[in-house]
């Protein structure tokens, strides 16, 4: 069985030590508490026949409500998951206003065999962060693509690019 692929796009803003990035919190009652690991890039899965590029500008716009920003998407790879998931995340510099977030929603049984279906914000807040307070925040697979942000802008560590 072929591995369980998702697409997403990192934004990032400012320049050499300044640099921030957006993220969101998961939304839904599994992660209402948490802060720590309970972050992600703005990302989901891709359908068999899509390209990745393709699912990760449509879950960006699921996610926030908002298209992506128009710009050069810089590839950051992938990276496979504690789940076995492959992540495969691109990075855009880009500003984006988060008082215009609309968030998309799933629906789950809760509290669970309850038999109760309710909707949850699939993020129920975004924030920018500097790349070493963003660290902790996402979820521990993520955290890869941070410092290939940091490399890709600034050249290998002890490097000028």
């Amino acid at each position: 069985m072929a591995a369980v692929r998702s697409a997403g796009l990192l934004l990032f803003r400012g320049r050499d030590e300044n640099i921030e990035v957006l993220i969101g919190h998961m939304g839904g009652p599994y992660w209402e508490d948490r802060d720590d690991a309970a972050w992600s890039v703005p990302k989901g899965q891709c359908t068999p026949e899509e390209e990745p590029m393709a699912a990760a500008r449509r879950e960006f716009e699921e996610e926030l409500g908002l298209a992506p920003p128009a710009g050069q998407w810089l590839p950051l790879g992938e990276a496979r998951q504690p789940n076995g998931k492959i992540v495969t995340i691109w990075a855009l510099a880009a500003d984006l206003d988060l008082s215009l977030m609309a968030p998309g929603t799933f629906t789950m049984e809760w509290p669970p065999h309850s038999g109760r279906m309710e909707q949850f914000p699939e993020i129920d807040r975004a924030g920018w962060f500097g790349v070493d307070d963003a660290r902790p925040k996402l979820v521990t697979g993520q955290r890869v693509f941070l410092d290939r942000l940091r490399e890709a802008l600034t050249g290998p560590a002890g490097t000028d690019a």
